[in-house]
């Protein structure tokens, strides 16, 4: 019931905050393309959530409650949050103003390839039982070098930047791509600082490097 609980106030609490700051610099509620957003983001996140706390409440509850212990991901979590925040008051305030016109067919294709990232994660999730918000090595943690590993070494990235770069296009604007230019640069410190943490501390994360070339998109990086 405390898992439950903890879930259903992050969840509510998720909501309203980009509820927020959508609408509130939008000047409106009529904002189809909010409702959108919101929609592939937290029908996924409900039915994910459901699935976790019936067949994985562990993982659950290590999703809901870690925070980074490393100084290098601090600073990357908090530029994370302010980029965040500004990709979604930028197309607030493009709709607001109406300064992009992003054609329907550019908004359903972004929300395609958003939830093709989802499906990636949830991917992630299932093959990995130490899959962790935090950067750090878990007891009894083992390589895992099989499914989406095989490809990438980082699939979860992978999903994030599927998910995350289309954002702005949901929502109806150009301009709010310029925040989130800066994640890919946020995601390849995040990963080469996590690589040195897993290559001192996990076993066998050293031969499993040479195994998977590829950190995050195979033949390029």
């Amino acid at each position: 019931m405390k898992l439950l609980l903890n879930a259903l106030t992050k969840f509510i609490f998720g909501v309203i905050a980009i509820a927020i700051l959508l609408f509130l610099p939008a000047g409106t509620f009529l904002y189809p393309n909010a409702y959108l957003f919101m929609a592939v983001l937290f029908v996924p996140v409900i039915i994910m959530g459901v699935v976790l706390y019936i067949k994985a409440p562990a993982l659950l509850e290590k999703r809901l409650s870690e925070k980074e212990n490393e100084s290098t991901q601090k600073w990357v979590v908090a530029l994370s949050g302010l980029m965040f925040v500004a990709a979604f008051i930028i197309p607030a305030l493009d709709f607001r103003f109406s300064l992009s016109n992003v054609p329907l067919w550019c908004v359903i294709l972004s929300s395609v390839i958003f939830l093709i990232g989802y499906a990636i994660f949830a991917e992630v999730l299932r093959e990995n039982a130490y899959l962790s918000r935090t950067v750090e090595v878990q007891n009894g943690q083992t390589v895992i070098s099989t499914g989406l590993y095989g490809v990438v070494r980082h699939p979860m990235y992978l999903a994030t930047l599927l998910m995350f770069i289309p954002m702005p296009l949901i929502l109806g604007s150009f301009w709010g791509l310029i925040p989130l230019s800066a994640y890919p640069v946020i995601i390849v410190v995040r990963i080469i600082n996590e690589e040195k943490v897993l290559t001192k501390g996990l076993s066998g994360y050293e031969e499993y490097k040479k195994k998977v070339k590829y950190r995050l998109i195979p033949f390029i990086f």
